[in-house]
């Protein structure tokens, strides 16, 4: 690992420049660039040394041919110098398998599909996305291109970007298989063996790096950070958690891949963009509100900050950019003390279908993990994405959303997870075997019956299960399970069915049939410290986000974990967070009110700031509290202490409020 701290206020420069252009790099003026970025706030900049159309922009020795045809200097020498003369590190960027001079020069490195054909930007569109395959002698001119970068500067860091998986069918690839004696025209066969060719690459490379420079942090991009990145944690020195919300990535995929990716023993850096849309949208500007919000939220799920821009082909750097960027980063450059060291303070974990998931990408995330960490969020609730090979005793309660296939040794995890005093929420198909043939955690207390015979069915809360909610059907859109309770199993809910399917030979109004009155089976069941949803609720609430589905799961919570770390009378459109800075013997407590709203057809906007006033928050805490105050203005709070919890109210959140619990 790197001995290197990962800056707090970071950008990523992009500079993929057309040969069509002319001029590259020729109004560079070194001290503005780096005065600019420094005014800014900003204290590491990724600088490219060679883009995805495949040029290089530093006068290499070994490849002059791919050195800019138009670039008038030696562009980043220059502006690695400039910045460590004010003391702004300088991370390396080239890309790996999007370069469109190779993808021209040498086709026989492409990536081929099933059929032979090459992957990505069709020959006569625009684009430089045709994929390029580590199988191949490509791998050799990736290292002696990354070897010059390190004997020629000084290297903080290396951003390796477009290094994922890809299914192959190239010479090279069929030969690796048919030498391993597998396969290769099994379409899983050819997954697998994409996956450890990527994960053999960058341990290579990783190691290649390290013959050169012990130092320097490395980082490979695929645009997410999942549990694929588990295997190979150690070739990197952090993760930078790509994820530019109006870009395609949505502002529901940080916060998943953070709450993941931050258990997995490295720091973490988010990354956003100051683009309206996304990558190369030149001249657009991000709603400072929204920039806002995005850097924040950083800090409040423990990451460090990065904001993509692009570099205009002449060199010269964006005043208007800048200071727009110098206006969020002035703000986090204020409550880094309160920031650094900081690691969540969790006690719930929820299992990821991602880890169950054949080539989950950031456009791909399960449904249900999205509805969950929803639901968590909107409820105040500290939480961890995990995977079966996380330790399960850091958590009170485990969640396993919709669809977790349990094995018999996740089975034996769980079953000693709930011996020791845990809580589990399973819903659908979660808790069955890989066959889905009957349930493999038994703690769950029922027996399959198959797929629900209706749907759409009703199910009727009740008690405490049904708390804030009437006792009368509420539908239930997605099919669920039928499952028969165990002995000692309790009925929480019963479901009460339609009076039929909707088919063509019987239906009745526009969408779905009414209730009949009928119960027909259970729908909530408890079994001990376990509570069992029928329904998909999770997917459910992802796509179309019934307020009822909610309530149901946050009162199942509430049963299990009465005591919750945070109590919070706010709107559920706030997020809360919690952090702990052993160092300094301290919880500091982030709260965020920023409001997405869709717009446009494309993706959602902030642009508004609506504060909230008088916030009511109820802490759990594990020792006496000294002080609590309002960070970074310090600010003393009144605050009040009953039983183990501590009681105080936030006058004023406008955007972004922290609040340091001081221990004694």
């Amino acid at each position: 690992m790197s001995r290197i701290e990962l800056s707090f206020r970071q950008v990523h420069l992009d500079f993929h420049t057309s040969e069509h252009i002319v001029n590259v790099g020729a109004d560079l003026d070194p001290e503005e660039f780096a005065s600019t970025l420094k005014k800014a706030h900003v204290n590491s900049v990724t600088c490219f040394a060679r883009c995805h159309h495949g040029w290089i922009y530093f006068d290499t020795k070994l490849f002059p041919e791919r050195r800019h045809p138009h670039l008038t200097r030696n562009l980043l020498k220059e502006q690695i110098e400039a910045c460590h003369k004010k003391n702004i590190r300088v991370p390396i960027y080239t890309t790996v398998q999007w370069d469109h001079y190779t993808a021209n020069e040498h086709p026989e490195w492409l990536v081929l599909d099933e059929h032979g054909y090459p992957t990505g930007t069709k020959l006569y569109e625009p684009g430089f996305y045709r994929n390029l395959c580590v199988n191949s002698p490509y791998r050799d001119f990736l290292k002696a291109h990354v070897k010059e970068i390190l004997q020629t500067f000084p290297v903080d860091g290396l951003f390796l970007d477009i290094v994922r998986p890809l299914d192959c069918s190239c010479k090279y690839c069929r030969a690796g298989m048919e030498a391993e004696g597998l396969e290769p025209s099994d379409p899983q066969v050819r997954w697998k063996y994409a996956v450890k060719t990527i994960n053999n690459f960058k341990m290579e490379m990783t190691d290649f790096i390290r013959q050169f420079n012990e130092d320097c942090t490395i980082f490979y991009n695929s645009g997410h950070v999942g549990p694929m990145q588990r295997s190979t944690v150690s070739a990197y020195t952090h993760f930078e958690i790509e994820s530019l919300p109006s870009g395609g990535w949505g502002y529901m995929h940080f916060p998943i891949a953070v709450r993941y990716a931050r258990n997995l023993g490295v720091d973490c850096l988010g990354m956003t963009g100051k683009f309206h849309t996304s990558w190369g949208d030149f001249h657009s500007f991000k709603n400072k509100r929204a920039l806002e919000f995005e850097c924040f939220r950083m800090l409040a799920l423990a990451a460090k900050c990065s904001i993509g821009d692009q570099l205009h082909p002449s060199g010269r750097i964006c005043p208007v950019t800048y200071n727009l960027i110098r206006e969020v980063y002035s703000q986090v450059e204020e409550k880094e003390p309160w920031c650094k060291g900081a690691r969540p303070v969790s006690e719930i974990g929820v299992l990821t279908p991602e880890e169950f998931m054949e080539g989950a990408s950031f456009t791909q995330l399960p449904p249900a993990i999205i509805g969950v960490t929803r639901m968590l969020q909107e409820g105040f609730h500290q939480f961890e994405i995990i995977d079966s090979a996380s330790d399960f005793s850091r958590f009170k309660v485990l969640i396993l959303p919709d669809n977790i296939p349990v094995s018999p040794d996740l089975a034996h995890k769980l079953e000693k997870f709930i011996a020791d005093g845990g809580s589990i929420i399973a819903s659908y198909e979660s808790g069955l075997n890989s066959d889905k043939t009957g349930f493999a955690l038994k703690e769950l207390g029922v027996k399959l019956k198959g797929p629900a015979p209706y749907s759409p069915d009703f199910i009727v809360p009740r008690g405490e299960i049904g708390r804030g909610l009437p006792e009368t059907e509420h539908v239930m859109y997605m099919r669920g399970l039928e499952v028969e309770p165990e002995a000692g199993s309790q009925v929480l809910a019963d479901v009460v069915i339609p009076y039929f399917n909707r088919t063509y030979r019987h239906f009745c109004s526009h969408r779905h049939t009414p209730s009949s009155g009928k119960v027909g089976y259970p729908g909530i069941i408890r079994s001990g410290r376990a509570i069992y949803f029928i329904h998909p609720i999770f997917s459910q609430y992802h796509k179309n986000a019934p307020l009822w589905c909610k309530k149901l799961f946050l009162n199942a919570l509430d049963m299990l974990l009465p005591e919750p770390l945070i109590r919070a009378e706010a709107p559920s459109t706030a997020l809360i967070t919690l952090n702990e800075q052993t160092a300094e013997n301290r919880w500091v407590l982030h709260l965020l009110h920023y409001i997405p709203e869709r717009r446009g057809q494309d993706f959602d906007i902030i642009e508004d700031l609506i504060p909230i006033f008088n916030v009511r928050v109820s802490v759990r805490v594990p020792k006496k509290v000294e002080k609590v105050m309002l960070v970074p203005e310090e600010a003393p709070l009144d605050f009040k202490v009953k039983d183990n919890r501590v009681e105080f109210t936030i006058p004023k959140v406008e955007g972004h409020q922290m609040v340091a619990l001081n221990f004694t």
